[in-house]
């Protein structure tokens, strides 16, 4: 769950590559994978898709046990807002999911009023401010 990623595992991020444009998404999921490079497009085993991973730096070091590294890895299910507005995410989001407007490499990211499917108020549309869903 994207809540349960605990900064320090981002540390040694050094950019984060979208495979789609993230603008266009409300909501992505986010989870930390083990994989065997720092860099470079990670195979992907989850139903969906992926659309985006995080790219690590020299510095960062594979575990002892598994030779893996931790990196964190975007990716949409076939139920997910983006294919199905009017589905079971019509409104609210997974527990993992963040909007991607808010993630960085080292900053995991949080929900917004956007990625909820929550409309924001009258007033907030006409200032154009979206508050963070916390």
């Amino acid at each position: 769950m994207s809540a349960l990623i605990d900064p320090e595992e981002l540390a040694h991020e050094t950019e984060l590559v979208w495979l789609e444009d993230p603008t266009e998404l409300d909501y992505v999921r986010q989870s930390l994978d083990r994989l065997p490079s720092r860099r470079g497009k990670p195979a992907y085993h989850r139903d969906g898709r992926m659309v985006g991973y995080a790219v690590l730096g020299k510095d960062a070091k594979p575990s002892r046990a598994s030779g893996t590294f931790r990196r964190r890895v975007f990716w949409l299910l076939p139920h997910d807002r983006d294919q199905q507005p009017q589905g079971l995410y019509a409104t609210g989001a997974p527990s993992e999911a963040v909007d991607p407007r808010t993630i960085r490499p080292q900053v995991k990211g949080y929900k917004t009023q956007r990625s909820e499917g929550g409309p924001a108020s009258p007033a907030m549309l006409e200032l154009g401010i979206v508050l963070p869903v916390e």
